[in-house]
């Protein structure tokens, strides 16, 4: 059973490099012709897309880095491995992201007051072929974005990349078609808006990992609720439950009971049912006996 678990888990590992690898591959090659067909088109919208999908490149670079890093094993250095990477990594692309939409909106009020020609054509054609690429590596996160927050990250970024890109398709069919140019830079402060709004929710969310917080998924009233109903558990105190990686989650919690010198049976279950109730992999419990005195890490205002 051991070995068929590594032998699944080698393979989701080598599926994920896989999917890692085509969407940065194709991404990188699209922003370089999205830069060569914005610059002779004049089109800020394309070279705003061009910025945020290079953006979108460093971001599958990082993760893909930490998807690795976290497959590490613990050193006596870093007891838990280098789960954390991909919180990190999650962390640095929201803040890469922010910076180029900043870039790019700027470049985009600054061509308000130029009357440069639009290729619209050529924004609207190449725009549809980034429609594409998005839409394939999107594809290519599909399966394992259920089960970790980096992959459904990954996948939901290139998805609304997709989005974006119809938007870009669309102001260049505009420019073609009324011939005002000032559609291509709107369009572009669109994109960035739309980019700023997500990448905002994406730096909250991750800033909160880093943080240690209560994974949004896990109700902490729920779990004590959970530990203070196990059998002759009096109180519960000391709770923390935090992310280890963004598929990985501790509980570590202090359960007051007058447990006789035989631990209580429960000891044996609790990780599991925690596990299966809530999703928390890692699980460690300390016991206090009720006539002991009382818990120095037990504050008025403890979890």
């Amino acid at each position: 059973m051991s070995h068929d678990h590594a032998h699944d888990h080698d393979h989701a590992h080598a599926r994920k490099g896989r999917a890692f690898a085509i969407a940065t591959t194709f991404n990188l090659g699209y922003v370089v012709v999205e830069i060569v067909y914005g610059i002779a088109a004049h089109s800020t919208a394309l070279l705003a897309d061009a910025a945020h999908n290079f953006s979108d490149v460093l971001g599958l670079v990082l993760a893909w880095g930490a998807a690795g890093l976290a497959t590490r094993v613990p050193t006596t250095r870093h007891t838990y491995g280098f789960r954390a990477a991909t919180m990190l990594a999650a962390l640095t692309n929201a803040l890469l992201v922010l910076v180029a939409a900043g870039g790019v909106g700027w470049e985009a009020i600054r061509r308000f007051g130029e009357a440069r020609q639009v290729a619209g054509g050529t924004v609207a054609i190449v725009a549809l072929v980034g429609v594409a690429i998005n839409a394939a590596s999107a594809l290519a996160f599909a399966g394992g974005r259920k089960h970790d927050a980096n992959i459904r990250a990954a996948f939901t970024h290139l998805a609304a990349d997709a989005a974006v890109g119809v938007a870009v398709a669309i102001s260049g069919a505009l420019v073609l078609w009324t011939g005002a140019v000032w559609i291509d830079p709107a369009a572009s402060l669109l994109v960035t808006a739309v980019i700023l709004v997500g990448t905002v929710q994406l730096l909250r969310e991750t800033f909160h990992l880093v943080m240690a917080g209560v994974p949004v998924n896990i109700d902490l009233a729920e779990v004590k609720t959970f530990l203070a109903a196990l059998p002759c558990v009096a109180e519960v105190h000391d709770l923390h439950v935090w992310s280890m990686s963004t598929t990985e989650v501790a509980l570590t919690a202090h359960l007051v009971l007058p447990w006789p010198s035989t631990p209580p049976e429960f000891l044996t279950t609790v990780a599991h049912d925690l596990e299966e109730r809530f999703g928390i992999h890692h699980v460690t419990i300390q016991l206090e006996h009720s006539s002991e005195a009382t818990c120095a890490q037990a504050p008025a205002d403890s979890l």
